[in-house]
């Protein structure tokens, strides 16, 4: 079949691309524990800054956020507040401290500090968990993408995919995954930005688009577009959620962002304290380019798809390149319900027309507004960078959580540096394998469970963290009880709610937002039963003072 110019620019960036990370997994392999688990603790600190952001910034960042505050509008805020929130609680309260713990992992981090090795089990089964779920969703935005622009199936995309993960992943670890999230983070700003400035000057004038959302007239002028057809007004706030919901939910993604341990571990990566402290500055930095920008893609998508569709005629949209290769890959329907040959986009689902998956919006908008086919193909590559470098993470965590915090620390205590590093390669080509199945297999409540795995780390891994470096009072008893009694109440509150119709009961808190109520429990159960209990070792609570004291910010902090 003939390719179309947008889909042989694809191509060739896709093999651009492809082939860097390749070649730098490649060269970057590695022969050691410590290089496969942390890089050898040797990455500059703006480097770990570029792969931080990219690796938190997945699929859903660049792919979905603006998607769900195009459909959501202020409402949809709470994911860009709640995200970004959790990051910088997460690299100004936590990550410089856990970085002088000197451990590998999150569970690591949690099995010494309580010296128990229940605890670093349910941190573990909970690392292995939320990795998972994160990490079928990027596989599945893989297959997206390839489906559409470059009519591979979904399947076919999903295992090249994983093939490229697994390559610089098994090979290089840690070490190979951070120097091609480097390259992958200049990918997926440069493809996100390009389109954003372009759009932003051709709808407003001005090509800065945080400037042209704020000062221009574009938000007033599709208020009064939502308006005439039906809507609510864009901007207009609390019109799907409620404050307390919207509170919570922005809570629950914050903490549960703070707790993600494939997050937390880029900071282990670094030479010392400092040197964490300053990724964590450069991260936020690289990842304000792209979360500053998503809130004006958002309002020029959703301007751009109204114009476009509305009271178009359904033939003529179908001519349309964009229209006919997105409906296609069924993530955009056409269906003229009152036979007047006319498109109508409506508040009203029985009425309304017009059906477009939030998770086209980004890799369409570049389509919808004419632009050059080699910067449609860009957004693509961007979006296929987001999604490996988040995957490439998380499957190292999966693999330290089993190889490290399970095999060498319980089942084989003994085990060699060369059987430890088998280990985890031969985990790692495992869960990609189970990542591919569930992206090429998605289970019908992907999207719920996204909710669960914030809800599950808000729940188990920040009050245990906090609690960890500063409370020396917090004991093993309090952490374990208030681990399973957080994510036992989050997990029966979202299982219910999503799943088995249950009522919303807690004050109308939603799915997303319950994360935060299971915080809370385990944060109030960890502190009461540690009191009621024998205190930690005195050695343990030693070792807690020493971690917070001022002088750890200097370079003894890399011991």
């Amino acid at each position: 079949m003939d390719l179309s110019v947008t889909e042989l620019w694809t191509l060739a960036f896709v093999i651009l691309t492809f082939g860097a990370y390749l070649y730098i997994g490649y060269t970057n392999r590695v022969r050691d524990t410590k290089g496969f688990f942390v890089a050898g603790q040797g990455v500059p600190p703006v480097f770990n800054g570029m792969a931080t952001a990219a690796d938190w910034m997945s699929a859903a960042s660049f792919i979905s956020m603006a998607g769900l505050i195009s459909f959501m509008g202020y409402d949809g805020a709470v994911y860009l507040m709640g995200w970004t929130g959790g990051y910088v609680l997460l690299a100004l309260l936590l990550a410089p401290y856990l970085r002088k713990f000197g451990k590998f992992t999150v569970p690591d981090f949690v099995g010494d500090r309580y010296y128990s090795q229940t605890a670093r089990i349910v941190a573990a089964i909970c690392a292995v968990f939320v990795s998972l779920t994160y990490v079928a969703g990027q596989m599945r935005g893989v297959g997206v993408v390839f489906s559409r622009f470059l009519g591979v199936s979904i399947t076919g995309g999903v295992l090249i995919g994983m093939t490229v993960v697994a390559f610089f992943a098994v090979l290089g670890g840690m070490k190979g995954i951070t120097w091609t999230q480097v390259a992958q983070y200049s990918v997926l700003i440069v493809a996100f930005l390009i389109p954003s400035v372009a759009i932003s000057q051709k709808l407003t004038g001005n090509p800065i688009p945080q400037l042209s959302f704020t000062f221009s007239d574009i938000t007033a002028k599709l208020n009064q577009i939502q308006v005439d057809l039906g809507f609510t007004e864009y901007t207009a706030p609390f019109q799907n959620k409620t404050q307390l919901d919207v509170l919570c939910i922005t809570l629950a993604l914050m903490v549960g962002t703070a707790g993600l341990p494939h997050v937390i571990v880029r900071f282990y990566t670094v030479p010392s304290v400092r040197a964490a402290r300053y990724s964590a500055g450069w991260a936020l930095l690289f990842i304000a380019l792209l979360y500053t920008t998503a809130p004006a893609l958002a309002a020029f998508a959703r301007y751009n798809l109204i114009d476009s569709l509305h009271e178009t005629p359904i033939e003529e949209a179908r001519s349309m390149e964009w229209v006919s290769s997105w409906e296609a890959t069924g993530l955009l329907g056409l269906d003229d319900k009152n036979g007047d040959g006319r498109l109508q986009l409506s508040p009203n689902a029985e009425l309304n027309e017009i059906q477009i998956d939030r998770d086209i919006i980004v890799l369409s908008t570049p389509e919808v507004a004419g632009l050059a086919p080699w910067v449609i193909a860009l957004v693509a590559a961007g979006g296929l960078a987001a999604a490996l470098s988040t995957a490439a993470g998380l499957m190292l965590v999966i693999s330290s959580s089993l190889s490290h915090d399970i095999y060498a620390k319980l089942i084989h205590p003994g085990a060699s540096e060369r059987e430890r590093l088998f280990v985890g390669r031969v985990m790692i080509f495992l869960a990609v394998c189970v990542a591919g199945y569930f992206g090429i297999h998605p289970p019908g409540f992907v999207a719920e469970v996204v909710a669960f795995a914030f809800g599950l780390a808000a729940a188990s891994f920040f009050p245990v963290i906090l609690l960890g470096i500063f409370d020396k009072r917090t004991n093993r008893e309090g952490a374990i009880a208030g681990m399973l009694v957080g994510i036992g109440f989050t997990s029966f509150y979202i299982i219910g709610n999503r799943f088995f119709g249950m009522d919303a009961f807690l004050f109308g808190i939603s799915a997303q937002g319950i994360g935060t109520v299971g915080m809370l429990l385990n944060l109030v159960t960890t502190l009461v039963v540690s009191r009621w209990t024998p205190a930690p070792p005195l050695e343990v609570q030693e070792m807690v003072e020493s971690v917070r004291v001022p002088r750890g910010a200097g370079e003894a902090s890399a011991h």
